[in-house]
């Protein structure tokens, strides 16, 4: 049986109905990329309020690697809901938090002795491992990276690079936030190969390190492994490795931020494995609560133990039912089973786009990322590649209309990215290409490329 399944239109009456309510109450900053209201979830599907079900390749933009309202999560809120709602962990401790820091502490990447610091939210791991970094090194400085995305805090938006969308008309921002460039090897000069883009792109890196920040300033240099609003971009690995070396000849700490690459998104539990490289800090949110929101920073013991007391938390951080449901999460994303399952989406979902891509060569620029970790970047031309964020748009619509939730990514909004819970069926695998298959079909005859 398809998963989709169409009743009414797309927004169906209920929907709109909702949806006119929102808008009456809600602001238009709050976005939102879809016309839909659900009702209920679970697994790789949504149904909305008109009885729709729909396929999500969205996955809460990176929440979901193990798909909606799994059972062992379930289980675990209702098994908590009736001992501790909540308790301030700066009043009093419970459990649940503390099993969550030893588990965290024994997963995360390299040997060193770890501790874990739990908090609410992506830009809250990260303002945090701020603090930390700054708070070890007793230096200011902090360096970021071309299409990086680290939160919507004023400091975090100082490190995110795409403007128009996150940052326009909210500044001043946050100070000491220095820029370097991003290796994406699809946008290398025409005839350049990719081991001369990477060694042209270490280059940069060393000269940064004069031209723009002396890196005795830096307290600690931000990378997520794979990009996710900057278009699923991955770092090359010989680059990383580069910048590991750096930071440790300088005395920089690196901080992985995982929030949206992590936790299995990649088809291994840290994106940053693929790279062979160990950061000092990494931080984890998103998936890591299977739809609850917590985050959180773990890093080596000598450094996380830098802050005085009193100088991290929050009223929610490591709240007992997000705690229980992140234990649950963990359960089956450390799963050998689930990983090796998260790597075989992503071969097959790979296969599709890359077939996509040789049918559609004049709209599909690029296909890339890590794992189920995947985009495709639509372009004018394949030869300029200029971005075309329209196409995306429609294609996005398109999907949408025939039952399957996609969304937009990329510094340009030129990105279709893919999040899938990963329980994916293979029959859920196909049915969702198919329908994209349809989608870009439509789109590039109504635009003139098919």
């Amino acid at each position: 049986m398809p998963a989709i399944s169409l009743r009414t239109e797309v927004p169906g009456p209920n929907s709109r109905a909702i949806l006119a309510r929102r808008d009456a109450a809600m602001p238009p900053g709050a976005a939102r990329l879809t016309p839909i209201a659900i009702a209920r979830a679970h697994g790789a599907t949504m149904t909305d309020v008109d009885g729709n079900t729909f396929l999500d390749f969205a996955g809460g933009i990176g929440m979901l690697a193990v798909g909606h309202t799994p059972a062992n999560v379930v289980a675990a809120l209702h098994a908590q809901t009736d001992e501790l709602l909540h308790m301030c962990a700066i009043v009093a401790s419970h459990e649940s938090s503390i099993l969550l820091a030893e588990r965290l502490n024994a997963l995360a990447p390299g040997p060193a002795p770890k501790r874990t610091a739990l908090m609410n939210s992506g830009a809250e791991a990260l303002e945090t491992a701020v603090h930390i970094s700054r708070s070890y090194t007793r230096r200011q400085g902090i360096v970021v990276f071309e299409g990086s995305y680290h939160g919507r805090t004023n400091l975090t938006l100082a490190m995110t690079s795409k403007f128009n969308l996150f940052k326009k008309g909210f500044g001043p921002f946050a100070p000491e936030v220095y820029r370097l460039p991003f290796p994406n090897l699809y946008r290398r000069p025409a005839g350049m190969s990719e081991e001369a883009y990477v060694d042209w792109h270490i280059a940069q890196l060393e000269h940064g390190f004069v031209a723009f920040v002396d890196p005795t300033h830096v307290a600690a240099c931000v990378i997520e492994p794979v990009q996710g609003e900057g278009g699923f971009v991955t770092a090359p690995a010989r680059w990383m490795q580069r910048l590991r070396q750096l930071c440790d000849q300088h005395g920089m700490l690196l901080v992985a931020d995982e929030v949206q690459c992590g936790m299995g998104r990649t088809g291994k539990l840290w994106a940053i494995e693929h790279a062979g490289v160990v950061p000092d800090l990494v931080t984890t949110a998103k998936s890591l609560g299977a739809g609850l929101p917590i985050s959180a920073i773990i890093g080596r013991a000598d450094v996380m133990e830098a802050p005085h007391p009193g100088g991290l938390g929050g009223t929610y951080s490591g709240s007992p039912l997000a705690c229980v449901a992140a234990l649950a999460a963990l359960d089956t994303i450390t799963q050998p089973a689930f990983l090796a399952r998260a790597a075989a989406i992503g071969e097959r979902t790979r296969g599709r786009l890359v077939a996509l891509q040789a049918h559609f060569p004049k709209l599909i620029g690029d296909v890339r990322g890590l794992g189920p970790m995947l985009a495709i970047e639509l372009v004018k031309d394949p030869v300029t590649r200029e971005p075309w964020m329209e196409a995306t748009q429609q294609v996005n619509a398109a999907t949408l209309q025939r039952g399957l939730i996609t969304i937009r990514a990329g510094l340009y909004s030129n990105c279709v990215r893919f999040l899938p819970p990963l329980t994916l069926t293979d029959a859920e695998v196909d049915e969702a290409m198919d329908v994209l298959d349809a989608s870009v079909a439509e789109v590039a005859t109504k635009l003139g490329v098919a």
